[in-house]
């Protein structure tokens, strides 16, 4: 039962962590849209295996980044920087291909999926965000940061990921023949989404 708690625990941060659109979802989304469901899979196995490593992190060093907000305040300029030149890429300069999806070699699904574990990596938002939850969590009682509870607990972060981004891949499959989701209208969401949530850390940096 405990372990089964740990799991869920750790599934429900990270799910609700990625619930709200952000450059992650939205990518997984556009790759799913344009290149075909295989290809998002692999995208969002790339990220998985990144927040792996960042829960990881997060746990290992939650103390030290509790008591070194200034470490969050660097990491929360530097994911603003980064947003706005993702979202300044998709919003004005990329441009779709025109490859079919029939003329695409299935191979290039290990390029998805290192552009997924690229596109995670920097994403340093999640780490100060698992780390607050798990100090949360462990002055509850409910979790107390040996080699077991973190295994538990990384092994749910990661599915509650997965989860999460096989929703919007779904989701936006199932929406594929819209023309509101064309190529060139996914990049600018991602742009816009970029943008905005570079707004939102930036004004969060100067108020927490």
């Amino acid at each position: 039962m405990e372990a089964t708690f740990l799991f869920l625990l750790g599934f429900s941060v990270a799910a609700v962590g990625v619930i709200p659109p952000g450059l992650l979802n939205i990518s997984a989304a556009k790759i799913s849209v344009t290149v075909g469901y295989q290809r998002s899979v692999s995208f969002s196995i790339g990220v998985c295996l990144v927040v792996l490593v960042q829960t990881l992190v997060a746990l290992l060093f939650s103390r030290y980044i509790s008591e070194h907000p200034e470490v969050v305040s660097v990491l929360k300029l530097v994911a603003v920087v980064i947003f706005l030149l993702v979202g300044i890429y998709y919003g004005f300069i990329a441009r779709p291909k025109s490859t079919e999806l029939s003329t695409v070699d299935m191979s290039s699904k290990k390029s998805y999926l290192f552009q997924g574990m690229f596109l995670s990596a920097i994403n340093f938002l999640p780490i100060p965000y698992q780390a607050y939850m798990a100090l949360t969590f462990s002055s509850w009682d409910w979790f107390h940061f040996d080699a077991y509870e973190n295994g538990l607990y990384i092994a749910g972060a990661t599915m509650g990921t997965f989860s999460t981004l096989y929703v919007y891949i779904f989701f936006f499959d199932s929406l594929k023949h819209l023309r509101m989701l064309s190529p060139q209208n996914m990049n600018y969401i991602i742009g816009l989404v970029s943008g905005l949530i570079a707004l939102i850390t930036f004004y969060s940096s100067f108020t927490s």
